[in-house]
């Protein structure tokens, strides 16, 4: 048995005054995103290499941004699941954007790198096992057609 859900997503764009698409170096990538039932929309560009505002959220960090999100929920599921208790977790991750001459391009790899902090030492060898099994739960990664690595360490306080 399979639990359809469905989430939804409006962007919103307009041209600003003295701009034209007809020339695709001139106009603004600026937009908004709305996530229904979020009070705040996010404020979204392209990336700075693809004529974007830096200083705004990109599709490519909001990618990056939800596969490390969503790998750590999972993380935490299975590590309550096998009663370890953590204390914390922080991600370093990276991914990889090739853009080929054609302007398409597609993200090659991501690495993740996880640090986590664990209360007992004797569960260290399952806590960083438990990562290949977040992976496998994981939404997000289950969704991608790149290689996802983990490169975790466990410490324990």
């Amino acid at each position: 048995m399979s639990i359809k859900h469905t989430f939804k997503a409006t962007v919103n764009w307009t041209i600003n005054q003295r701009e034209s698409t007809q020339n695709p170096r001139t106009f603004s990538r600026n937009h908004e995103v709305l996530i229904d039932n979020k009070a705040t929309p996010l404020q979204v560009s392209a990336a700075k290499p693809f004529r974007g505002d830096d200083s705004l959220y990109n599709p490519e960090d909001l990618l990056l941004s939800a596969l490390t999100s969503c790998h750590m929920m999972s993380y935490l599921y299975v590590c309550a699941q096998n009663n370890i208790e953590v204390l914390s977790y922080t991600d370093h991750a990276e991914g990889d954007l090739e853009v080929t001459a054609s302007g398409s391009g597609s993200f090659r790899s991501v690495k993740l790198r996880p640090v986590v902090t664990i209360k007992e030492a004797n569960q260290k060898e399952l806590a960083l096992s438990l990562h290949k099994k977040a992976n496998s739960l994981c939404f997000i990664a289950n969704s991608c057609n790149f290689p996802i690595t983990h490169k975790a360490l466990i410490l324990v306080r």
